[in-house]
């Protein structure tokens, strides 16, 4: 498997796979909404009325939350580690620690990405 050849991917088949695997979608680019920031509570709603989304994304570039913000989409590149790994991936569990609030894009996957259906599997262990 190689997590940037998506036809190397597992056919996605439950939820139960996520336990038993290293977490290897989450180290794939991950671009998000301007809801998304905000539910990551990496910005608030009263900061991107008064600063404009373009100051806001220069502030989360500066705190190094993000890499980029592309204005003609809308989307902001999360920061990824120096291994790759999503800046919010526990190193140590390969687990995500903001679950809860985890942007969109991560909620569906593997129901959209690259390869629908498919994931980046790879056995932890």
């Amino acid at each position: 498997m190689d997590v940037d050849r998506p036809s190397t991917w597992k056919k996605f088949t439950s939820d139960e796979v996520c336990h038993s695997c290293v977490a290897s979608c989450c180290t794939m680019p991950v671009e998000v909404t301007l809801t998304d920031l905000i539910r990551l509570n990496l910005v608030t709603e009263d900061e991107v009325q008064n600063m404009g989304i373009r100051k806001v994304a220069k502030k989360l570039v500066k705190e190094k939350w993000i890499s980029t913000y592309r204005e003609g989409t809308g989307l902001f590149m999360l920061t990824q580690k120096a291994n790759r790994d999503c800046i919010f991936l526990d190193t140590r569990t390969r687990r995500c620690t903001n679950y809860q609030l985890r942007p969109d894009v991560c909620r569906q996957f593997p129901s959209i990405g690259p390869r629908p259906g498919f994931c980046p599997y790879i056995k932890n262990g």
